[in-house]
């Protein structure tokens, strides 16, 4: 078997944008395709999120360009092999690239062999709790409501995108808590990268007790001896945004160094299922849990979905809300049950049906290996 051709697809949906920060404008979200063909017809396909403030992404696709050759005629069972000629010997390359490239190697050996890609990973578990990701509210009563909404529906956790802004932030958590006081609905507060050392620190102290579950992206994720420092100093769990160590020797020197409470990062920003697997393995090794991302498209949630029942290493999966703006092109989509868990995609590789016609409808941005000489 061998890859005989390879589409790339920007896609770029007009649908709601949300932002999670007060000093970020809404979001553009683009969905990168790849879709691998070869000569005996198997197909496989992966993806990868994108969000930018002024317009959509062409970047990642036109990355891409630069490895679609490398895989013609290549066999597509061998995954480390093609991994490592794609990697850049002169200057480092997109991993949101690398990655959706890996994640159809991945999704068409799971199609090849007829299994999931969660029972190729290793199999732990079928179903895994989720929580509800909200984007930025307007103000207090929002979310209030909106967290009640999502108690009705089933969720037993709920994580706050906010102001980043520590005394709007601690209001919101303290009313939080306050309307909600019943200790089997956990919450979490995500301030992407954007405290300094001290309000992380008075932040922290404050969730711990308020029993929040996390306390996520307090610093920047290049910060590791203010992540050591502040892991140090309270029991209440902390997280990095898990968007910014793409490397495997960083990622485990933070380990090594103990920089987290748990680790945290994404099939997509360490470059695929191939890598991810490295990353795991140090966790496990490290024993502690790995907080995997799964914010994004359907396609790219799925992946992320995969990794964490594949390994079991994770306690939670992220479900971004509202779910519309995340489900487009796609005839099969992932939603939490009254039950509070997410289950395994069903169907061999990552078992999501796509709506091409639609995803073609809104692509921006295409390449094909028989056009690039």
């Amino acid at each position: 078997m061998q890859i005989d051709r390879v589409e790339v697809l920007a896609v770029a949906p007009e649908v709601q944008r949300f932002t999670w920060s007060h000093d970020l404008p809404e979001q553009f979200m683009t969905n990168t395709l790849v879709r691998i063909y070869t000569d005996d017809g198997v197909q496989g396909v992966g993806g990868v999120s994108n969000y930018t403030s002024f317009a959509f992404d062409r970047y990642t696709a036109e990355t891409l360009r630069h490895m679609l050759p490398v895989l013609i005629g290549k066999d597509p069972l061998n995954r480390e092999s093609i991994w490592n000629a794609l990697w850049s010997r002169v200057f480092p390359l997109s991993p949101g690239a690398l990655a959706a490239i890996d994640i159809a190697l991945w999704d068409l050996f799971g199609t090849y062999a007829g299994l999931p890609v969660h029972q190729l990973l290793g199999g732990a578990s079928d179903r895994i709790r989720s929580y509800a990701s909200t984007p930025l509210f307007d103000d207090v009563p929002t979310y209030l409501k909106f967290v009640e909404d999502m108690i009705d529906q089933g969720f037993q956790a709920v994580k706050f995108h906010c102001w980043c802004l520590p005394e709007k932030d601690r209001e919101l958590v303290r009313a939080v808590r306050l309307a909600f006081p019943d200790q089997n609905v956990a919450f979490m507060l995500d301030v992407e990268n954007n405290y300094e050392w001290q309000d992380a620190l008075e932040m922290a102290m404050e969730l711990e007790d308020l029993a929040f579950e996390w306390f996520e992206a307090p610093l920047m994720d290049f910060d590791l001896p203010g992540y050591r420092r502040l892991t140090k100093r309270v029991n209440i769990p902390i997280i990095a945004s898990g968007n910014w160590i793409q490397d495997l020797p960083a990622f485990e020197h933070a380990l090594q160094t103990e920089c987290w409470s748990r680790a945290r990062t994404d099939v997509t920003v360490c470059g695929g299922f191939t890598p991810a697997q490295k990353y795991m393995a140090l966790v496990r090794a490290a024993g502690m849990k790995c907080e995997v991302m799964s914010w994004g498209n359907t396609l790219i949630s799925s992946a992320n979905l995969h990794l964490m029942l594949g390994t079991g290493l994770s306690s939670w999966y992220e479900q971004p809300v509202p779910y519309k703006p995340y489900e487009y092109g796609m005839h099969q989509t992932i939603r939490t049950g009254a039950d509070g868990f997410v289950h395994a995609p069903q169907g061999s590789g990552l078992g999501h049906r796509i709506d091409w016609d639609a995803m073609k409808a809104a692509t921006i941005h295409r390449l094909d290996s028989r056009e690039i000489a």
